[in-house]
């Protein structure tokens, strides 16, 4: 057994142990939250979505029997939550890639997602066990099928489960080409193959500062 496989029920205890203390932290800014998105536009205060997680015959090494399946969705499709930054229909044209200047997001999402605000609902997926702390973004499943096309390795991200933070979040902004998925998926695959829990544990805290000085780390 790897080094990285055994340090994970020691690092589901530490997500677990993280999610909690941060649902009880946060747990009034969630409400004025929930609320500041109601009064501001028509719609649910929290938005669902499906996004590709752990693909777990690849985690555990059994790569060939992936590509046997008749329908591979690349990985465990789950529902995702996030406070609504967009307006109610504006994913009916199909999904796409957010950008930081979208035309669909509302005024409070803007503010939400400059702060990272909007992601603190996925503390429950990530007591539900769909997500860690830190770990490469999940993506939605039509846009992970042209990604895995495009990228060789794209699909390796599936190897861990998906993460609220991580490295290429700290340091890169929004997605504007290829090349920059690309120069993502590095990051990620360089997370997965030094992931610890001390490597987790920088990378929760580099995540602080980033939320409340809305700064990326370079």
């Amino acid at each position: 057994m790897s080094r990285a496989r055994s340090n994970e029920p020691l690092r589901r205890v530490l997500n677990i142990v993280v999610a909690l203390v941060g649902v009880a932290l946060t747990a009034p800014l969630m409400l004025v939250v929930a609320l500041l998105v109601k009064l501001d536009s028509r719609g649910p205060a929290i938005y669902k979505q499906p996004r590709v997680g752990l693909d777990r015959r690849r985690a555990c090494g059994s790569d060939a029997e992936n590509h046997r399946r008749s329908d591979d969705r690349g990985g465990l499709v789950f529902t995702i939550y996030k406070f609504r930054t967009m307006t109610i229909g504006s994913q009916e044209s199909g999904q796409k890639w957010a950008t930081q200047q979208d035309a669909r997001v509302t005024r409070a999402g803007r503010l939400l997602r400059a702060t990272r605000v909007d992601e603190l609902p996925q503390l429950f997926n990530v007591l539900k066990g769909d997500m860690n702390i830190v770990g490469p973004r999940p993506e939605q499943p039509s846009i992970f099928a042209e990604l895995r096309g495009e990228l060789s390795r794209y699909q390796e991200r599936q190897t861990v489960l998906p993460g609220i933070t991580g490295r290429a979040q700290l340091n890169l902004g929004y997605d504007t080409s290829i090349e920059d998925v690309k120069k993502k998926v590095e990051l990620d695959l360089e997370y997965i193959g030094r992931r610890s829990v001390a490597e987790d544990l920088l990378i929760m805290a580099r995540t602080l500062p980033v939320m409340v000085l809305r700064k990326v780390w370079m």
